[in-house]
């Protein structure tokens, strides 16, 4: 059962609710921007992040019939809908930008969810899931919506997200600073501390998604071709490195000769 959209909102009224909205934001800003010119949506309880994609051509704040639904409306391009999570109601490839927040935690079937949202993405598009982290501490506390549902390992999200049919891209931690009023004050330092020395007591993981891309470039001599650097920051996503058959390695060989 999903946390009502009254409790949402007063838990991002009141000073932690604060402080998180201040600290994701800014992990989603490094990533995206200000979105520009892009069809941003926004799934879950989002609303509290989405202003900052000032520059978007178009924003939809999609929240799941169990969870209900607020006005949103900080411009005239932005939208609010109510959704069935396992059928959203838009066109393929309409989204350039995906966020989840408070979204698979407490969905009926996550991995249907992350269907609908590969389906919605553009070809070129970004997905970023945040969600409760397994080992962290705003997990175990129900006065926080991360206290509620099922938490997730980075490796869980990796595997829900492939096996949609897209491909990790970049990951972060947030939320180092335990979820008690009096710890609040000191968030800044505890942020910076907790990301050196104790990465397992994160409270947020932040997973950075695009979809898988083919390509066969020319590759000349003395000219290697570069990945792109990851939007999300400090660690990227690890990657499975390809083993060359015998026959692919030969074929190269012949070619170059």
């Amino acid at each position: 059962m999903r946390r009502s959209i009254e409790e949402l909102r007063t838990f991002y009224g009141d000073p932690k609710g604060a402080l998180v909205r201040r600290i994701l934001s800014s992990r989603l800003s490094d990533a995206w921007g200000t979105a520009d010119g892009c069809d941003v949506l926004g799934l879950g309880y989002a609303t509290p992040f989405l202003d900052q994609f000032s520059s978007a051509r178009r924003v939809v704040a999609a929240m799941p019939g169990g969870q209900g639904a607020e006005a949103w409306t900080a411009s005239g391009r932005n939208r609010t809908t109510l959704v069935n999570d396992r059928a959203l109601p838009f066109p393929s490839g309409l989204f350039d930008r995906v966020l989840l927040v408070h979204a698979i935690e407490e969905a009926d079937d996550a991995q249907a969810l992350l269907n609908e949202v590969s389906r919605v993405l553009s070809p070129t598009g970004r997905v970023i899931v945040v969600c409760a982290a397994r080992g962290g501490l705003w997990a175990r506390t129900e006065a926080t919506p991360f206290g509620h549902g099922r938490p997730f390992s980075r490796k869980q999200i990796e595997g829900l997200i492939r096996h949609c049919g897209l491909e990790p891209r970049a990951w972060s931690q947030a939320l180092y600073v335990p979820p008690w009023r009096p710890m609040l004050a000191f968030s800044d330092g505890i942020e910076q501390f907790g990301r050196l020395f104790a990465p397992g007591t994160a409270g947020v993981i932040l997973m950075e998604a695009g979809r898988l891309t083919y390509a066969r470039p020319k590759v000349r001599s003395g000219l290697s071709v570069l990945s792109p650097a990851p939007a999300l920051k400090p660690v990227p996503s690890l990657s499975v490195p390809r083993v060359a058959s015998a026959s692919a390695a030969q074929t190269a060989a012949a070619a170059a000769a």
